[in-house]
């Protein structure tokens, strides 16, 4: 797996997406993990019931947000019935129905749902993206598929640099793989900063990145009370100053 990994490295190195918009493409169209291939494809043709007059995206689903965001939020992977349906990050779920209106009680999104590509919604200086842009059984990728995907993700931060201040990352298992994708740039402490809701490290570079850590917006939180609104508006309001947007 280290040789396709850097095998698929070297393919987007010679690619070199030279924009956001130019990465996105070439990421709906990675075919790099063949178990992440067939599930999502799938997924896409059986659906679910409640979904049984969608066209599903059935793709990998790249980032969602403008090309100058100075706050990134980073989750884990496509939703099956949710961004692998509607084509994008959180779109279609009641996780992003969570994340989307708090966002907007914030004032970084247009409106507070998020329902399909072409609903109007717009964010206000923030990217969303994953470690891993294709919709994984059980919601579970495995390492090596983090590591194929660790290249998308590696040039989106270098194309968001001019303008990046801050991150949010959802869940340990985003944390840990964003950590080599930052270490790329900026400068990460050894021991590595441990993962933790309202966890808050800043990782010195030019300009240095303030690095934040919220439970993530998964159902299993959510009705739970693990994670409450105002919790996650905390964390988001605070990313949200040290980025300049509020």
């Amino acid at each position: 797996m280290i040789a396709n990994l850097a095998e698929h490295t070297d393919d987007v190195t010679r690619r070199k997406p030279r924009t956001l918009a130019e990465l996105d493409t070439a990421v709906s169209e990675c075919r790099r993990c063949p178990r992440l291939v067939e599930w999502r494809e799938e997924v896409a043709a059986t659906k679910r019931a409640a979904f049984a007059d969608w066209t599903y995206w059935g793709r990998p689903v790249p980032g969602f947000g403008p090309a100058d965001a100075s706050l990134a939020i980073v989750g884990l992977a496509p939703a099956a019935h949710g961004a692998n349906r509607t084509g994008r990050m959180f779109t279609g779920d009641r996780s992003g129905d969570f994340l989307y209106r708090t966002l907007y009680d914030i004032g970084l999104a247009s409106q507070p749902t998020s329902t399909h590509i072409g609903d109007g919604l717009e964010l206000r200086g923030v990217r969303i993206t994953a470690p891993v842009k294709c919709a994984p059984p059980a919601n579970k990728p495995l390492p090596s598929e983090r590591d194929n995907c660790r290249p998308w993700l590696v040039r989106e931060f270098e194309l968001l640099l001019p303008t990046l201040r801050a991150v949010v990352v959802l869940g340990a298992f985003g944390w840990q793989a964003l950590l080599p994708v930052l270490a790329q740039t900026w400068t990460v402490p050894k021991p590595a900063p441990k993962f933790g809701h309202g966890a808050h490290f800043v990782l010195s570079g030019t300009p240095d990145l303030h690095l934040f850590g919220s439970f993530h917006v998964s159902q299993q939180n959510t009705f739970t009370g693990r994670l409450t609104p105002a919790m996650l508006r905390d964390v988001l309001s605070r990313a949200a100053g040290v980025a300049g947007l509020l």
